[in-house]
């Protein structure tokens, strides 16, 4: 009886354990996808030309989600890099959103006793433009991209490894159609290596590809990009910055009232 018992509970164990890998992760996702709600990320890129390779940037910061999944609001910091430390604030990334920066090449630009840029210019409400050409590309908050990231891929334990093209990552991902590489060559191909958890969340995205087109000095070079996440689906609440210390102008090469169209 005692052998029989023990049989059947390593039988109920693994059974157990093989619902917990087999669990749906887009499921999983869109269960948790609410306005006010989010996840926090840290993400460390690294830039190589094949014979040097060096860690270009790291960022930390919150996602908030809307209710498919896309960023409604993001707060995020940057260190490293050629201008140095920054931080963003954005809130919906198309016409209508508004982004704040601070520190970085606009820091140099502000107007004494202000601490942050406001703007309204739809170029600037993309993400690659608040947070860099070497930003994650995939965002694995949106359903239809997580589900093309699965079926793509070929699934091993709790990682999921695979390859697509800028142009399909495109036709499901509004991240990707709301980011600058959009326009470039549609058929560049993005690796990828999706980490789960056991509750079928995503707790790494590393991807890797290399730039076809785009900034001369980026051609030819190979990003990778290592993007963790956490807290999936906890309260967030990202607010402006205080107004008293926000300003619409730059001063550039001496002229103070410098802005872009609204």
């Amino acid at each position: 009886m005692i052998t029989t018992l023990v049989a059947c509970g390593a039988l109920l164990a693994g059974a157990a354990l093989a619902q917990v890998v087999t669990r749906d992760p887009v499921q999983a996702l869109k269960a948790i996808l609410a306005p006010g709600h989010g996840m926090h990320f840290t993400e460390t890129t690294t830039l190589s030309d094949g014979d040097d390779e060096r860690a270009d940037r790291r960022r930390k910061g919150i996602f908030e989600f809307d209710a498919k999944g896309g960023a409604k609001a993001l707060d995020v910091t940057t260190t490293g890099g050629e201008h140095g430390h920054e931080r963003v604030i954005g809130f919906n990334h198309d016409i209508g959103g508004t982004s704040y920066w601070s520190g970085g090449l606009i820091g140099k630009w502000l107007k004494k006793g202000k601490t942050w840029w406001k703007d309204s210019h739809q170029l600037h409400l993309w993400h690659t433009d608040l947070l860099g050409y070497d930003e994650q590309l995939v965002n694995p908050a949106e359903p239809a991209t997580l589900a093309v990231l699965l079926k793509n891929g070929r699934r091993s334990g709790d990682t999921v490894t695979g390859a697509i093209t800028f142009e399909k990552l495109g036709q499901v991902s509004r991240w990707v159609e709301h980011s600058t590489h959009a326009g470039w060559d549609p058929d560049t191909r993005l690796a990828y290596t999706v980490t789960l958890t056991s509750a079928g969340l995503v707790s790494r995205v590393q991807s890797t590809f290399t730039f076809a087109d785009g900034l001369d000095e980026l051609v030819g070079r190979t990003l990778h990009v290592d993007t963790r996440y956490s807290r999936w689906g906890g309260k967030v609440s990202i607010k402006a910055p205080d107004p008293r210390e926000t300003t619409t102008e730059l001063c550039i090469e001496g002229i103070c009232d410098w802005r872009l169209p609204s």
